[in-house]
């Protein structure tokens, strides 16, 4: 034996590396995958059980993602992967010379290293044994495997599931801190009954503050949160006079946000939210369950300006929290900031207002990216966008700039873009920050188009708040801030519209003459370049190239996927139902795409587009113009049309006389 070796088995180590291969270190074992020596029955345990055997709530909630996240937001439904120390396997059972024969030293070094780790393993397991409970958790661990398979039927996981609850009932307080406990608690909750959650949730009454603060535990609260709402209003009681504090904290924090954004009802969430009012608000907080608005209802104005001191003292200490970008995204801080915004409006004093709406955007405004993506945060930024000077305005612009793109497909957050369109008097600010990104290049605007979401955003820069594609709710929604507008910015409303499409125009056009073939055959996409067409400002040359250089071969069943949208360009304009007539556009010449379109290939697009293009001749043509087409109407392709029974031929038949007669 080898004086390398002789020292190796005295000290019960391994030998250092040679030139034949090193013997491979214990490996550190990562909870975030799976071990690969796990059996089959781990294995199966591992994994997420059928989705047909969770219980779940009657609707899907989902947490709203921040713009400036780019993570995917996390499902906890989805239990992290588990392994405890027993289920790891030995690294030494596949060779600990790295794949070196075992002949000479490699098996005397397999030996040693053999021996060493199965006395590391014994006194692991004595110190396992001296543990409290620890006789319960190791046969909790077994049934548990069982009940958390993936490929078994619901029965044989009820039964599993039951026979997991006769073990821990009366002990789940005394263990459930400890992390494969957890795990266990976790899915008795996640796939018991109603009743066996109720029993869970009724062990650890009074334990909640202290098991969302655990790296653990924290999973199991937010699955009892969700699962049991027998036991929800009691446990987010446990929270009152800590919310802040536990929001603050690096474990608690996302569970009471989800339980406040996602499961809450009303009056949890007042109560929740309560806590950032300060401590002269809480002693009124008891009667008046409504908000800060009902706390300060009939307050004098000095009462006023002291329980609004102590709420932006609350949001101070989550604003200037080291961890903030995470904390500030919650749904609920930002409920607590619009309601302080919405309380200063009720002071008596202009001075008042004005010091505190200053004193609260001084604290935040580098941190307002990290709010739009949800209602409440929306309404705050676009608060202080219209009761904000040019300077705050342009800081806000600043805080956007980054994530325009994303903001144009969130929902929530494209309100704030819409409003900054809408109020900003430096259009030139808001062209080269918000507008250009969005229109940078065709392949940017396709992907805006893609979805109802892009394709609102890019409606903003066109056709603001019309009626064909914003809601009468959303209007309503972006008009809250019209009489903020009215008192703080000089532009004219239209002007400034009008200045936004200028800018926004080229690059739409841009995309236009590149993506029409696509746009045509996806209906989203088809009224964007519709609106394109009637309403940017530009030559349309080529994009109008681009859509006469579609193939027009009418499909086998229904009119062509394009007809629509060339009868509209042809009639110059949409069709008010209000006045009963179409309202041209003045910035789209539709004599002149009907000259280019042409009789025959508006005849490819069925009877309706013909009918719009003689009606338009009739209308705008030269009389050359009109006599040429009536004459290509003879008697015979009146018989023929006639004949036909084409839907529209009747329409078309109609336009062709009242051409005829007016030549």
């Amino acid at each position: 034996m080898s004086a390398t070796m002789t020292k190796a088995s005295a000290s019960k180590k391994r030998s250092a590396p040679d030139d034949r291969g090193a013997p491979r270190k214990k490996q550190h074992l990562d909870h975030s995958a799976k071990p690969k020596n796990l059996t089959s029955k781990a294995k199966s345990a591992s994994a997420k059980p059928k989705s047909h055997d969770r219980p779940s709530p009657s609707t899907k909630k989902t947490r709203s993602k921040p713009v400036t996240s780019t993570e995917l937001v996390e499902d906890d439904d989805d239990e992290e992967e588990w392994t405890s120390e027993d289920d790891a396997g030995d690294p030494m059972d596949e060779g600990a010379n790295g794949g070196e024969d075992a002949t000479g030293e490699s098996a005397q070094n397999k030996q040693s290293a053999r021996e060493a780790h199965q006395q590391q393993r014994a006194v692991q397991a004595e110190r396992k044994a001296a543990k409290p409970h620890s006789a319960l958790l190791a046969e909790a661990k077994q049934v548990w495997r069982l009940a958390h398979q993936k490929n078994i039927t619901k029965t044989e996981r009820t039964q599993h599931v039951d026979q997991l609850m006769s073990i821990v009932r009366g002990h789940v307080q005394e263990v459930v801190l400890k992390h494969d406990a957890s795990r266990i608690i976790q899915t008795l909750v996640k796939h018991g009954s109603p009743a066996q959650r109720d029993e869970v949730a009724a062990e650890l009454k009074g334990k909640y503050k202290e098991l969302v603060q655990s790296r653990y535990s924290k999973f199991l609260v937010g699955k009892l949160v969700r699962y049991s709402s027998t036991h929800r209003s009691a446990i987010l009681a446990e929270f009152k006079g800590h919310v802040v504090r536990l929001l603050l904290h690096r474990e608690a924090s996302q569970i009471v946000a989800d339980a406040y954004e996602l499961w809450a009802n009303a009056a949890d969430r007042a109560m929740l939210v309560r806590d950032f009012y300060g401590k002269e608000a809480a002693l009124f907080s008891a009667q008046t369950p409504t908000g800060l608005k009902g706390i300060l209802n009939g307050a004098d104005d000095e009462k006023r300006k002291r329980i609004l001191t102590g709420v932006r003292e609350q949001l101070e200490l989550v604003f200037n929290n080291s961890e903030k970008g995470t904390v500030v995204s919650h749904s609920i801080v930002h409920h607590a900031l619009l309601e302080y915004l919405e309380a200063t409006h009720d002071l008596a004093k202009e001075d008042d207002r004005e010091k505190f709406r200053r004193e609260m955007f001084d604290v935040c405004q580098e941190l307002l990216a990290e709010m739009v993506h949800t209602k409440d945060g929306s309404r705050a930024v676009r608060e202080f966008l219209a009761e904000g000077t040019a300077k705050d305005r342009k800081q806000i612009v600043k805080c956007l700039k980054p994530h325009v793109e994303r903001i144009a497909k969130d929902e929530e957050a494209q309100l704030v873009l819409l409003a900054a369109l809408d109020i900003i008097d430096d259009t030139k600010l808001t062209a080269k920050s918000l507008v250009v990104p969005l229109v940078a290049s065709p392949e940017t605007v396709n992907t805006l188009a893609e979805s109802s979401t892009g394709r609102r955003s890019l409606y903003g820069l066109l056709v603001p708040r019309n009626t064909r594609h914003f809601t009468p709710a959303l209007i309503v929604n972006l008009a809250s801030t019209d009489a903020a507008r009215d008192r703080t910015s000089k532009k004219d409303v239209q002007t400034r519209r009008d200045e936004i499409r200028s800018a926004a125009s080229p690059g739409l056009v841009e995309w236009a003459a590149k993506y029409a073939a696509e746009a045509v055959a996806d209906p989203g996409r088809a009224l964007l370049l519709l609106e394109v067409m009637l309403e940017a400002d530009g030559d349309k040359s080529a994009a109008i190239d681009a859509l006469l250089a579609i193939p027009l071969d009418a499909p086998a069943e229904g009119p062509h996927p394009a007809a629509r949208l060339f009868k509209t360009l042809l009639q110059g304009g949409h069709f008010s139902r209000a006045s009963n007539s179409v309202v041209k556009s003045p910035r789209w010449d539709a004599i002149g795409f009907a000259r280019k379109l042409g009789r025959d290939r508006a005849r490819q697009l069925g009877a309706f587009v013909l009918a719009e293009l003689c009606e338009r001749v009739r209308e705008d043509g030269t009389d050359q113009e009109q006599r040429d087409l009536a004459i290509s109407f003879d008697k015979a392709e009146c018989k023929r049309i006639e004949a036909s029974g084409e839907k529209g031929s009747a329409v078309l038949l109609e336009k062709v006389m009242a051409l005829k007669a007016g030549v």
